[in-house]
């Protein structure tokens, strides 16, 4: 299943990728399941992100590989993060971030994901709450990089 969502700041794609830090990761991070950063390496190939989710009835590990990142020739930055432990019912997780240039100048956050559980069924069920967790990001995507 996919899950695309776009959100336009100010800053160029250069300034915003740099905005990619630990202190974003954490702000972005949803109220429910509480997150509990463990490792957080960069948004550069070959970095790290492991986090623990507490669901209140137990704690799950995650751990995603930033597998590819770079700039596109016009001028996008980007980094891919993949799952490699993922909590159930996910079996499979790529999350590619694109830093476009904006139409207007600026720059257009792409958050452009893919999972899968393994059930279809279950897939489109999960979906709904998917794209809340990704759209609760956009207003604070737009606090963060308008303010510099």
């Amino acid at each position: 299943m996919r899950v695309i969502l776009r959100t336009a700041v100010a800053p160029p794609p250069a300034v915003v990728m740099a905005g990619f830090t630990r202190e974003l990761f954490l702000a972005l991070a949803p109220p429910f399941p509480k997150l509990r950063l463990v490792r957080f390496d960069g948004c550069r190939t070959g970095d790290q992100v492991e986090i623990e989710l507490d669901t209140l009835v137990t704690k799950l590990r995650w751990t995603s590989l930033i597998t590819d990142a770079g700039v596109q020739p016009d001028g996008t930055h980007y980094f891919v993060d993949e799952g490699q432990v993922l909590p159930p019912p996910l079996r499979y997780w790529r999350h590619r971030h694109l830093l476009a240039p904006g139409p207007r100048g600026g720059c257009v956050i792409v958050d452009d994901l893919e999972y899968r559980t393994g059930f279809a069924a279950l897939d489109a069920v999960l979906y709904p709450a998917m794209w809340a967790q990704f759209a609760w990001r956009q207003p604070i995507y737009r606090r963060w990089f308008n303010k510099q």
